[in-house]
């Protein structure tokens, strides 16, 4: 097969798998949470082969622990977490109010008179302005759930995963000892080389940086809920799953809980800074052991890429297509450093006479 054809096979390959996932994303969402569960929980499935224990039986194990694990959570957390949504929509018009007026007894004379334009303006909108936020949270929701639930509900989806998941789980080595019998003996170097590095990049952002999301969720809330901050649990969780994408966790976390605690525990500074103590303790952690000890440098995925491979999936396939954006993403930017280097070391960029090294003053080459 010439190099042509090669290259039409594999684009042909790759615009059918985005139509079939155009076309069936309504009903994907289950099986696609169940590979990824799967992929996520490999490692611990491998963990128990090395200790003798049978790979089904290891299967079984690690889905009942988690099964229970979710549904204890489920039936403790998401009352709790549902309704603190709701009274958070409703106070957030107050809220906003509360800060605007704080800033405008608080602020210099010369800030206020810079914005003097805007800061007249900014009471009488602030219910305008939450308006604007929850409709705008509404339609994200109601996008994300006529893309990804249409024909599943949320019901179906908590049976229909765990099958996906057994199974994939159970297969997971005999699928990729499969697809890789399938690689053309010729390149099949070359791509079990690019499918390590992707396997790395995946997991390092799945696994790794899913973990580290997880432990931070958890520190903020109980942090928050002890520090006593109206909403700590949401706020935290929030901020714990927003760590997904560099900065954008802590940065979103700590505005919503430092503008809280700021309405609610003045004239206390000592209250508010605990808060941003928080925060700031957040970060060291994952900076200085979390992210080093469970991503370290596998990712390489740069934020302002994954920020947008996010929107970009989303926007495409829904709540299927968050879940396909870090996979694709980090497929596409080692297939993109890959054609790099092979254009760097091709006659396209050397040209056919590659330049002499040039000599030095010194007689050394440069």
């Amino acid at each position: 097969m010439t190099f042509q054809r090669q290259i039409s096979f594999w684009v042909g390959a790759l615009i059918a798998l985005i139509a079939i996932l155009w076309l069936l994303n309504d009903i994907m969402l289950p099986f696609i949470a169940g590979m990824v569960l799967a992929y996520f929980l490999d490692p611990v499935a491998d963990w128990f082969e090395e200790k003798g224990v049978p790979r089904l039986l290891a299967t079984v194990i690690i889905l009942i622990v988690s099964l229970v694990i979710l549904i204890m959570l489920a039936i403790i957390i998401l009352p709790i977490l549902g309704d603190q949504v709701s009274s958070f929509a409703v106070k957030l018009p107050g809220y906003i109010k509360s800060l605007i007026e704080l800033f405008n007894s608080a602020a210099p004379e010369w800030l206020k008179q810079a914005l003097a334009s805007q800061t007249t303006e900014l009471p009488s909108s602030a219910g305008q302005i939450a308006a604007k936020i929850a409709a705008w949270t509404g339609a994200v929701l109601k996008s994300l759930l006529s893309g990804g639930l249409a024909l599943v509900n949320i019901a179906s989806l908590m049976v229909v995963t765990p099958i996906v998941a057994f199974y994939m789980l159970n297969d997971w080595d005999r699928m990729v000892a499969t697809i890789d019998s399938w690689l053309p003996r010729d390149h099949v170097e070359t791509i079990r080389s690019l499918a390590r590095q992707i396997d790395a990049a995946m997991a390092g952002f799945i696994r790794g940086q899913g973990t580290v999301c997880i432990v931070l969720g958890i520190f903020y809330a109980l942090c928050l809920i002890g520090a006593g901050l109206n909403f700590g649990l949401l706020i935290g969780l929030a901020a714990g799953f927003l760590s997904f994408i560099p900065y954008v966790g802590s940065l979103v976390g700590g505005v919503l809980s430092i503008g809280m605690a700021l309405v609610q525990f003045l004239p206390d500074w000592v209250a508010v800074i605990i808060v941003a103590a928080i925060f700031a303790i957040g970060q060291f952690i994952e900076g200085n052991f979390l992210s080093p000890k469970l991503v370290g440098g596998r990712v390489g995925l740069h934020p302002v890429w994954l920020m947008f491979a996010l929107f970009a999936f989303g926007y495409l396939f829904g709540f299927v297509g968050l879940l396909l954006a870090v996979p694709m993403a980090a497929a596409v930017g080692v297939m993109t450093r890959f054609a790099l280097s092979q254009y760097l070391h091709s006659k396209l960029y050397l040209g056919t006479n590659p330049p002499e090294p040039v000599e030095a003053e010194d007689g050394q080459s440069d």
